[in-house]
């Protein structure tokens, strides 16, 4: 910080510049216009002398006139480049108080408004901390001097986590929720740091954030690992293994936290087996349909499309709604084309190719771009949507 008070200080001193020069030149000037004074008197009272002695005889009117232009000249040679006296309508003390007034009052309001605090934060974050303890205060100095910077409140409570003040961590993690909104991420983390101020101990609290946090997002992490650390303690097995296995399948392969996840899992259910109790197996999953299909255009009507009109391709349920399942958009250009039609492509969430066991694959070609009416149509006959053999289509018939 000291190069910047340099700075400034040579700022103020340019400004102080301007007031007190005219100050130093009107002192100038006021000598200037003494020694004129002056030479004025002299003058005047060389004519008296010159008066004196005509008056007593010792001068003639010739010699007196000689005399009185002689010190005429010798006045205006004196005074010869002297600037007119300069009159200043604002007197001396008010530049003077100006050039004490100017520098405090600025300083005053750099203190007030300035920004010396988050000066020092850049020039500080510029070098990495050497601990954690130096890490957490430029943290607390941020959050001091940006106290709506979602971010670094953020940060500060992960940092508190890390230190093992929980009790802090969650009134930065709330912070952050006001300023961030109210993301499943954040709840979960706020509950979690909530969960361990209290002792560990469940409150009506923890379980209002975590099921905020698992409506919002059921695969939201940090609940699910809260919710099963909650209900080993509580010896709640069954529940423990539950949520453990829901945050197990969110996690990727190589993450290094499945390991320890597992491990947890597995004393689970030692404990529960121990107990007298059963792990109950979880439900078979329905795999997800994908169908293979192969759509081409019946060389008869090659010369009846244009190449840019719409090519819907799409699984609809034999026994169901008349929704389509799953859906596909092309256009003529780009046939014959082989597609995949799958869980993935289903227009609502209810309504997937899994989720009903026969289905029918339809293609159509739409002038107008409407999937549910065209001028060609190619269907297939009714199959398992379970079938994985690559199936033939043709659009070959009247739209009718």
């Amino acid at each position: 910080m000291i190069d910047f008070w340099l700075a400034a200080g040579l700022l103020l001193l340019v400004a102080l510049s301007f007031l007190l020069i005219p100050i130093l030149r009107s002192r100038r000037a006021q000598l200037e216009e003494d020694r004129t004074a002056l030479n004025v008197a002299l003058y005047q009272e060389r004519v008296a002398e010159l008066q004196t002695q005509q008056e007593e005889g010792v001068l003639d009117a010739a010699q007196m006139d000689t005399g009185r232009a002689e010190a005429a000249r010798e006045l205006l040679a004196d005074t010869e480049g002297v600037e007119a006296p300069r009159v200043s309508r604002l007197g001396k003390p008010l530049p003077l108080l100006a050039a004490v007034l100017v520098p405090v009052l600025g300083l005053g309001l750099y203190l007030h408004y300035g920004a010396s605090d988050k000066v020092e934060l850049t020039r500080e974050f510029a070098h990495a901390p050497q601990t954690m303890e130096e890490m957490t205060r430029r943290l607390e100095r941020t959050v001091a001097a940006q106290p709506d910077s979602a971010e670094g409140v953020y940060f500060l409570a992960r940092t508190y986590m890390a230190q093992d003040r929980p009790a802090d961590a969650a009134k930065m993690f709330e912070r952050t929720v006001s300023l961030a909104g109210r993301e499943p991420e954040l709840l979960g983390q706020w509950a979690q740091a909530q969960y361990f101020a209290d002792g560990k101990k469940w409150s009506d609290k923890v379980q209002a954030l975590t099921d905020e946090a698992l409506k919002a997002d059921p695969k939201e992490v940090t609940s699910l690992g809260l919710l099963g650390i909650a209900a080993f303690e509580s010896e709640r097995y069954q529940d423990a293994i539950d949520y453990w296995n829901r945050l197990l399948a969110q996690l990727a392969p190589e993450d290094k936290s499945r390991e320890a996840l597992q491990g947890g899992i597995t004393r689970a259910t030692e404990k529960l087996v121990t107990s007298g109790g059963k792990v109950a197996t979880a439900p078979v999953a329905k795999a997800a349909a994908l169908l293979k299909v192969s759509v081409d255009l019946a060389a008869e009507l090659k010369t009846k499309v244009q190449p840019g009109d719409s090519v819907f391709i799409f699984a609809r349920a034999v026994s169901g709604p008349p929704a389509p399942l799953a859906v596909k958009r092309l256009t003529v250009a780009d046939l014959p084309v082989t597609v995949e039609l799958g869980d993935a492509d289903a227009m609502m969430p209810q309504l997937k190719l899994s989720n009903f066991p026969e289905v029918q694959l339809v293609a159509r070609i739409s002038r107008a771009g409407k999937p549910t009416a065209g001028e060609w149509i190619g269907r297939s006959q009714p199959l398992a949507s379970s079938t994985t053999a690559l199936q033939q289509l043709t659009i070959d018939s009247p739209d009718k």
